[in-house]
């Protein structure tokens, strides 16, 4: 709490001040507490004070200093009257907002400066707010009182009935196309989609509007702006519903902020039945826009209350915590004065310990949403235009950069709050400064990075019949650890029986026909010779195919077959797959390593690696040798690793990649694993290995990483 009296009372004591005649006030309640509501109707503000500060205002006349003001308020109320330190603040606040009246010549002079200074402080906050400037064009509240009487019928029970049994239809026409819906977003982006895009946006968004306007105007507010908001450089319209600040119930004050995504759902919902009903073309496409846009921007932008759109007001209602964002800031920036600069005359604007910690979990999680979506939107930019997308980041860079280091420093140096503590608030910020930079410059912090991969056994073979016949046996258990020369199935060919029996009764014939020439010293011997020998190696072909109607384990290891047992009785061409024979003896990990990681795998020493496979992420085997291929690759060691198939390595779309050919080179790096229990391991089993490297601080690391993403994506 602040104290009861100020160094800096002298200044306003014996000044003569009051309320001006055009403020309004009202009641309203939040979190069980009453508060007072001043309004300027002229500039469409609202300010929020306890009874206690409304009894010192109300007290304030013409014929009145401040000091007889504030006496007066702590002789009736000595507990909760305001202390004059926050009389100063509260003074100075509506001095700054034009709500005090003056009995001298010069404050009419006063007042068009300090409303020349707000104006400047509003041009500033467009620039620090670059990529949401709002420009007010026009007053939208006659055009909204002459058409209310139609359309505020909408705006009753009937017209949530309404609203349900069309949202409720166009729901199941995108459930019973959601197919054709997800094709057709790849094309969202293309170029000749982007003006009618843009025309859906402009639609969606006037109609958004319209909704809060329309919602406020029926529950007695008044709405006298609507302009363009540069909604990331992007021309959009706005209204300005803060009107709706002043509804007593709290219900209304929701209403009013879902109103706009209220009304986008709904014409969205009759977007899905054009949609459906039309061929492609024009009308079609523009449907589908109109879709996407009261979808993706509502669900990342208006539903949020991480950002300052209707989901942070409705979310403010909801809690009943005006001002979030401003109270969150400043709840933060307290926790820093009081514990961090020494600052002991300052309140800060949580009233229990439950509120400072919701204030504090929004400021943060705001600021780094903000961070995260914005950088998003910029790469999405700067992937289709990149030179408006390195404008914009310059931009951001600046107003989210260099004016609020600015500021800081200008607090630093100029602060009233720092008077005492200057040269200790000084001092923290330089620690702070220097332990951050020798935390993200000068310590090493463990480097490592992962690959993913699949697990390959040493020594693997694809079993096939090396002759066609039909499986009659199974003589090996598919899943079984067989050794060399194991039977493992058996086949039969009727046919070859047949050919094998007359080829021998054929060679035997030649054998007599050439021993009885040879008696006779005939010319025949050797014709017969000749024919002997090809009808010896046909016999020899013939007994070698019989003798692989027996299909055998090449070597030691697991016969991994599924669904063999189905193959007996079928007949089976020559060279089928028969499963695959995997030595669990040894393994080798064949890992993907993508040319981002290509930097840390050839030009930094590696101290070590080790594997772990999903699914029993908790073991660590260690690899005891690594060999890089040289050169790209393009093909996947298996289809498991690619998009295709669940993994993260994209793929091509080609039908003939088979889903095992990557969109983008890599390296292929082939570790031998060190496992105490090999036979627990599969074939064919993916997983991801990691490679430490050297410690290295964490900025070089973050550049590097940055480097190579803008070479990657914009070829920088």
């Amino acid at each position: 709490m602040t104290k009861t009296f100020s160094e800096s009372w002298y200044r306003v004591a014996n000044q003569k001040i009051c309320l001006r005649p055009v403020v309004k006030t009202r009641r309203q309640n939040f979190r069980g507490e009453r508060w007072i509501v001043l309004e300027n109707p002229f500039s469409n503000q609202y300010f929020r004070l306890r009874p206690a500060a409304y009894e010192f205002i109300s007290r304030l006349r013409p014929d009145r200093t401040v000091e007889q003001a504030w006496q007066q308020c702590l002789e009736r109320f000595p507990d909760e009257a305001p202390s004059q330190e926050a009389v100063i603040q509260l003074l100075a606040q509506l001095y700054f907002a034009n709500l005090l009246q003056y009995d001298l010549a010069a404050d009419s002079a006063q007042l068009f400066e300090r409303y020349k200074k707000r104006k400047q402080r509003e041009i500033g906050f467009r620039f620090l707010n670059i990529m949401f400037m709002r420009f007010p064009l026009l007053d939208p509240d006659r055009f909204l009182v002459r058409t209310l009487p139609v359309v505020g019928k909408f705006i009753s029970p009937f017209g949530a009935l309404l609203w349900l049994v069309v949202v409720g239809f166009g729901l199941k026409v995108v459930a019973d196309n959601f197919g054709e819906l997800r094709a057709q977003g790849e094309g969202l982006l293309a170029t000749n989609n982007l003006f009618l895009l843009y025309l859906g946006m402009v639609a969606v968004k006037a109609l958004h509007e319209f909704g809060h306007a329309f919602f406020c105007r029926k529950f007695g507010g008044e709405v006298h702006v609507m302009g363009i908001m540069l909604m990331i450089f992007t021309p959009m319209p706005y209204v300005d519903a803060t009107s709706s600040w002043s509804f007593r119930e709290r219900w209304k004050r929701v209403l009013v902020g879902s109103a706009g995504m209220i009304v986008e759902v709904f014409f969205a919902a009759i977007a899905a039945f054009i949609w459906a009903k039309t061929a492609p073309g024009t009308i079609h496409s523009l449907a589908y826009n109109i879709m996407f846009v009261a979808s993706v921007s509502t669900v990342i932008f208006n539903v949020n209350p991480l950002m300052r759109f209707d989901g942070y007001y409705i979310l403010s209602d909801l809690v009943e915590i005006p001002n979030l964002n401003q109270r969150a800031t400043g709840q933060l920036q307290y926790w820093a004065e009081h514990y961090l600069f020494g600052v002991k005359n300052t309140e800060p604007p949580a009233r229990t310990r439950r509120e400072a910690g919701w204030l504090a979990v929004f400021g943060l999680t705001s600021g780094v949403y903000r961070v995260i979506v914005f950088s998003g939107i910029l790469l999405v930019i700067a992937d289709r235009f990149l030179i408006i997308g390195i404008v914009m980041a310059a931009a951001c860079l600046i107003s989210w950069a260099f004016f609020p280091v600015a500021r800081f420093i200008k607090y630093l140096a100029s602060s009233p709050k720092l008077d005492r503590v200057r040269n200790r608030a000084i001092g923290v910020t330089a620690g702070l400064a220097a332990v951050l930079i020798v935390l993200l410059c000068v310590i090493p912090f463990p480097y490592s990075f992962r690959a993913p991969g699949v697990l390959v056994a040493s020594q693997r073979t694809e079993i096939v019949n090396e002759t066609e016949g039909q499986v009659t046996e199974l003589l090996a258990r598919p899943g079984s650890v067989v050794k060399k020369g194991t039977p493992l199935l058996q086949l039969k060919d009727p046919e070859l029986d047949l050919a094998l029996a007359e080829t021998r009764a054929h060679l035997d014939e030649v054998n007599a026909r050439l021993l009885q020439a040879m008696d006779k010293e005939s010319a025949d011997i050797e014709p017969l010779s000749s024919l002997r020998d090809s009808v010896s190696a046909t016999l020899d072909k013939f007994t070698d195919d019989s003798r692989h109607l027996i299909v055998r384990a090449p070597h030691d290891g697991v016969w991994v077959a599924p669904g063999m047992n189905e193959f007996v009785g079928r007949w089976l061409p020559r060279g089928t797959g028969l499963g695959l024979l995997a030595n669990p003896a040894s393994f080798e990990f064949d890992a993907t390593v993508m040319e981002e990681d290509a930097n840390a795998l050839f030009a930094k020493k590696i101290y070590g690696a080790n594997v772990r496979l999903y699914g029993d992420a908790g073991t660590k085997l260690p690899v005891t040798a690594w060999r890089v291929v040289p050169g790209g690759q393009n093909m996947l060691p298996s289809a498991a690793l690619g998009w295709a198939a669940g993994g993260e390595v994209p793929v091509t779309a080609d039908e003939d990649s088979q889903g095992n050919k990557s969109a983008e080179p890599f390296f292929e790096v082939i570790g031998k694993l060190k496992s105490p229990d090999g036979a627990g391991l599969l074939d064919g089993r993916s997983g991801k290995v990691s490679f430490r490297l050297a410690p290295e601080p964490l900025l070089p690391r973050w550049t590097r990483s940055l480097w190579q993403l803008l070479q990657k994506r914009y070829q920088i």
